[in-house]
Protein backbone atom coordinates (compact mmCIF):
# COMPACT_ATOMS: atom_id res chain seq x y z
CA UNK A 1 0.00 0.00 0.00
CA UNK A 2 1.22 3.46 -0.89
CA UNK A 3 0.48 6.25 1.57
CA UNK A 4 1.45 9.71 0.39
CA UNK A 5 1.49 12.52 2.92
CA UNK A 6 1.20 16.09 1.69
CA UNK A 7 2.54 18.24 4.51
CA UNK A 8 4.90 21.00 5.54
CA UNK A 9 7.67 20.57 8.07
CA UNK A 10 6.71 23.63 10.12
CA UNK A 11 3.04 22.64 10.41
CA UNK A 12 2.31 21.45 13.95
CA UNK A 13 -0.81 19.59 12.81
CA UNK A 14 1.32 17.72 10.27
CA UNK A 15 3.66 16.75 13.10
CA UNK A 16 0.75 15.54 15.22
CA UNK A 17 -0.92 13.87 12.25
CA UNK A 18 2.22 11.95 11.34
CA UNK A 19 2.27 10.34 14.76
CA UNK A 20 -1.44 9.61 14.66
CA UNK A 21 -1.01 7.83 11.34
CA UNK A 22 1.79 5.85 12.93
CA UNK A 23 -0.48 4.83 15.78
CA UNK A 24 -3.15 3.78 13.27
CA UNK A 25 -0.63 1.64 11.39
CA UNK A 26 0.37 0.03 14.68
CA UNK A 27 -3.24 -1.17 14.92
CA UNK A 28 -2.75 -2.94 11.57
CA UNK A 29 0.59 -4.68 12.24
CA UNK A 30 0.38 -6.89 9.15
CA UNK A 31 0.40 -3.90 6.84
CA UNK A 32 3.69 -2.92 5.25
CA UNK A 33 2.90 0.42 3.62
CA UNK A 34 5.24 2.53 1.57
CA UNK A 35 5.23 5.94 3.22
CA UNK A 36 6.02 8.67 0.75
CA UNK A 37 6.50 12.33 1.64
CA UNK A 38 5.01 14.95 -0.68
CA UNK A 39 5.99 18.61 -0.17
CA UNK A 40 3.56 21.43 0.42
CA UNK A 41 4.79 24.88 1.40
CA UNK A 42 2.48 26.78 3.70
CA UNK A 43 4.49 29.94 3.04
CA UNK A 44 5.78 29.69 -0.54
CA UNK A 45 6.67 33.40 -0.58
CA UNK A 46 8.78 33.18 2.57
CA UNK A 47 12.22 34.82 2.12
CA UNK A 48 15.06 32.35 1.65
CA UNK A 49 16.48 33.30 5.05
CA UNK A 50 13.15 32.93 6.82
CA UNK A 51 11.56 35.45 9.16
CA UNK A 52 11.74 36.45 12.79
CA UNK A 53 9.18 34.34 14.63
CA UNK A 54 7.34 37.21 16.34
CA UNK A 55 7.15 39.16 13.07
CA UNK A 56 5.77 36.09 11.32
CA UNK A 57 3.14 35.42 13.97
CA UNK A 58 2.06 39.05 13.93
CA UNK A 59 1.67 39.00 10.16
CA UNK A 60 -0.11 35.64 10.03
CA UNK A 61 -2.35 35.85 13.05
CA UNK A 62 -2.64 39.57 13.68
CA UNK A 63 -0.48 39.55 16.78
CA UNK A 64 1.53 37.28 19.04
CA UNK A 65 -1.23 37.09 21.65
CA UNK A 66 -3.68 35.65 19.13
CA UNK A 67 -0.96 33.25 17.97
CA UNK A 68 -0.41 32.10 21.56
CA UNK A 69 -4.11 31.34 21.91
CA UNK A 70 -4.05 29.26 18.74
CA UNK A 71 -0.86 27.45 19.64
CA UNK A 72 -2.16 26.69 23.12
CA UNK A 73 -4.56 24.28 21.43
CA UNK A 74 -1.65 22.72 19.55
CA UNK A 75 0.35 22.28 22.75
CA UNK A 76 -2.60 20.78 24.60
CA UNK A 77 -3.22 18.34 21.76
CA UNK A 78 0.43 17.32 21.54
CA UNK A 79 0.61 16.83 25.31
CA UNK A 80 -2.53 14.69 25.23
CA UNK A 81 -0.94 12.58 22.50
CA UNK A 82 2.29 12.22 24.46
CA UNK A 83 4.18 14.11 21.78
CA UNK A 84 7.05 16.43 22.81
CA UNK A 85 6.72 19.99 21.59
CA UNK A 86 8.22 23.31 22.70
CA UNK A 87 7.01 26.17 20.51
CA UNK A 88 8.71 28.75 22.72
CA UNK A 89 12.14 27.62 21.49
CA UNK A 90 11.36 28.60 17.90
CA UNK A 91 13.05 31.91 17.06
CA UNK A 92 12.68 31.94 13.26
CA UNK A 93 10.04 30.69 10.87
CA UNK A 94 12.04 29.15 8.03
CA UNK A 95 11.55 28.79 4.33
CA UNK A 96 11.04 25.02 4.06
CA UNK A 97 11.99 24.50 0.41
CA UNK A 98 15.46 23.12 1.20
CA UNK A 99 14.02 20.99 3.99
CA UNK A 100 11.69 19.35 1.48
CA UNK A 101 14.66 18.80 -0.84
CA UNK A 102 16.52 17.14 2.02
CA UNK A 103 13.61 14.77 2.64
CA UNK A 104 13.61 13.80 -1.03
CA UNK A 105 17.37 13.24 -0.90
CA UNK A 106 16.92 11.02 2.15
CA UNK A 107 14.15 9.13 0.35
CA UNK A 108 16.69 7.95 -2.20
CA UNK A 109 18.44 6.25 0.71
CA UNK A 110 15.22 4.76 2.10
CA UNK A 111 15.09 7.37 4.86
CA UNK A 112 12.45 9.83 3.67
CA UNK A 113 9.98 9.17 6.48
CA UNK A 114 12.79 9.14 9.06
CA UNK A 115 14.13 12.44 7.70
CA UNK A 116 10.73 14.08 7.96
CA UNK A 117 10.45 12.85 11.55
CA UNK A 118 13.94 14.12 12.40
CA UNK A 119 13.17 17.57 10.99
CA UNK A 120 9.85 17.76 12.83
CA UNK A 121 11.67 16.88 16.03
CA UNK A 122 14.47 19.39 15.38
CA UNK A 123 12.00 22.19 14.74
CA UNK A 124 9.30 21.51 17.31
CA UNK A 125 11.41 20.34 20.24
CA UNK A 126 14.77 22.08 19.73
CA UNK A 127 13.66 25.16 17.79
CA UNK A 128 16.19 24.48 15.02
CA UNK A 129 16.14 26.68 11.94
CA UNK A 130 15.37 23.97 9.39
CA UNK A 131 15.77 26.46 6.56
CA UNK A 132 19.48 26.69 7.37
CA UNK A 133 21.60 24.32 5.29
CA UNK A 134 24.06 23.60 8.10
CA UNK A 135 21.14 22.64 10.34
CA UNK A 136 19.70 20.42 7.62
CA UNK A 137 23.03 18.67 7.10
CA UNK A 138 23.45 18.17 10.84
CA UNK A 139 19.97 16.68 11.12
CA UNK A 140 20.66 14.36 8.19
CA UNK A 141 23.84 13.22 9.91
CA UNK A 142 21.79 11.91 12.86
CA UNK A 143 20.34 9.36 10.41
CA UNK A 144 23.75 8.27 9.19
CA UNK A 145 23.72 10.38 6.02
CA UNK A 146 26.89 12.20 5.01
CA UNK A 147 26.39 15.88 5.98
CA UNK A 148 28.94 16.99 3.35
CA UNK A 149 26.94 15.27 0.62
CA UNK A 150 23.76 16.92 1.88
CA UNK A 151 25.34 20.38 1.80
CA UNK A 152 26.75 19.71 -1.66
CA UNK A 153 23.33 18.62 -2.87
CA UNK A 154 21.67 21.72 -1.44
CA UNK A 155 24.21 23.94 -3.20
CA UNK A 156 23.00 22.57 -6.56
CA UNK A 157 19.60 22.44 -8.25
CA UNK A 158 19.06 18.83 -7.20
CA UNK A 159 15.41 18.05 -6.36
CA UNK A 160 14.36 21.65 -7.08
CA UNK A 161 12.12 20.70 -10.00
CA UNK A 162 10.72 17.68 -8.16
CA UNK A 163 9.73 19.71 -5.10
CA UNK A 164 8.19 22.48 -7.16
CA UNK A 165 6.25 19.99 -9.28
CA UNK A 166 4.90 18.12 -6.26
CA UNK A 167 3.87 21.34 -4.53
CA UNK A 168 2.16 22.52 -7.72
CA UNK A 169 0.36 19.18 -8.07
CA UNK A 170 -1.00 19.54 -4.54
CA UNK A 171 -2.46 22.93 -5.37
CA UNK A 172 -3.88 21.63 -8.66
CA UNK A 173 -5.59 18.90 -6.67
CA UNK A 174 -7.22 21.62 -4.62
CA UNK A 175 -5.21 21.23 -1.42
CA UNK A 176 -5.31 24.41 0.60
CA UNK A 177 -4.38 22.99 3.98
CA UNK A 178 -2.30 20.12 5.26
CA UNK A 179 -1.81 17.40 6.30
CA UNK A 180 -3.56 15.39 3.61
CA UNK A 181 -3.09 11.64 3.23
CA UNK A 182 -3.63 9.83 -0.08
CA UNK A 183 -4.04 6.05 0.01
CA UNK A 184 -3.07 4.18 -3.18
CA UNK A 185 -3.79 7.42 -5.05
CA UNK A 186 -7.49 6.67 -4.72
CA UNK A 187 -8.67 7.75 -1.26
CA UNK A 188 -7.88 10.87 0.73
CA UNK A 189 -8.12 11.97 4.34
CA UNK A 190 -7.36 15.53 5.44
CA UNK A 191 -6.39 16.90 8.80
CA UNK A 192 -4.68 15.56 11.92
CA UNK A 193 -7.36 12.94 12.43
CA UNK A 194 -7.55 10.62 15.40
CA UNK A 195 -5.90 7.22 14.74
CA UNK A 196 -9.26 5.45 14.48
CA UNK A 197 -10.23 7.73 11.58
CA UNK A 198 -7.45 6.25 9.45
CA UNK A 199 -8.53 2.64 9.90
CA UNK A 200 -11.49 2.51 7.47
CA UNK A 201 -9.39 4.00 4.69
CA UNK A 202 -6.45 1.72 5.45
CA UNK A 203 -8.75 -1.28 5.22
CA UNK A 204 -10.49 0.03 2.12
CA UNK A 205 -7.18 0.65 0.38
CA UNK A 206 -6.01 -2.89 1.16
CA UNK A 207 -9.26 -4.43 -0.07
CA UNK A 208 -9.07 -2.36 -3.24
CA UNK A 209 -5.42 -3.13 -4.04
CA UNK A 210 -6.11 -5.91 -6.62
CA UNK A 211 -8.44 -3.56 -8.48
CA UNK A 212 -5.96 -0.70 -8.36
CA UNK A 213 -3.17 -2.99 -9.61
CA UNK A 214 -5.32 -4.19 -12.49
CA UNK A 215 -6.10 -0.64 -13.51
Amino acid sequence: MLIETFADLICPWCYIGKHRLGRALAMRPRMTPELRWQPFQLNPEMPRSGMDRDAYLSAKFGGTERARQIYAVVEETAERDGLPIDLHRIRRTPNTFDAHRTVRYASRHGLGDAMAEALFDAYFTAGADIGDRDALAATAATLGLDPREVKTMLATDAEVTAVRSADMLARQLGLQAVPCYIFNRRYALSGAQEPASFLPLLDLAVDDMPTAAAE
